[in-house]
């Protein structure tokens, strides 16, 4: 055991025992905020799969074409990492693993991409009355 501490220790490149935590082992935290650029990658690449292939939400709000899904993609998760960050700014607690400022994160997506579902629905509404209007004459 004294081996592992050692061990630690020269990783850290501290002269003091590792922390150690139940049973024994040495302890450590794991934060999940920020994300890595590797999932913020993902996320956006799922994005743009949500907001341009068929799924419930197009099936009720319609589908964007690859160049437009790409940039809300982009600007939702910009726009929700931006938010979450604020958020962990102002909640920079000692013992914060993250979580909390993950959770806003995903609301803050989830509540973009409806967002941005509506307003291809209230375009798309727009674009059919404008037809309308123009091929059959106005009531």
């Amino acid at each position: 055991m004294a081996e592992t501490a050692s061990v630690a220790d020269t990783r850290a490149g501290s002269q003091s025992p590792a922390p150690v935590g139940f049973s024994g082992v040495p302890s450590f935290s794991l934060k999940i905020w920020p994300p890595t650029q590797r999932t913020r990658d993902a996320v956006i690449h799922r994005l743009v799969e949500t907001l341009t292939t068929q799924s419930v939400l197009s099936k009720r709000y319609g589908l964007l074409s690859e160049e437009e899904g790409t940039s809300s993609a982009l600007a939702i998760e910009e726009e929700a990492f931006s938010t979450a960050s604020s958020a962990a700014a102002a909640s920079s607690g000692a013992d914060d693993d993250g979580i909390d400022v993950l959770h806003v994160y995903s609301r803050e997506i989830s509540r973009r991409v409806i967002e941005s579902a509506k307003a291809i629905l209230v375009l798309l509404v727009g674009i059919r009355l404008a037809y309308i209007e123009d091929h059959m004459g106005r009531a």
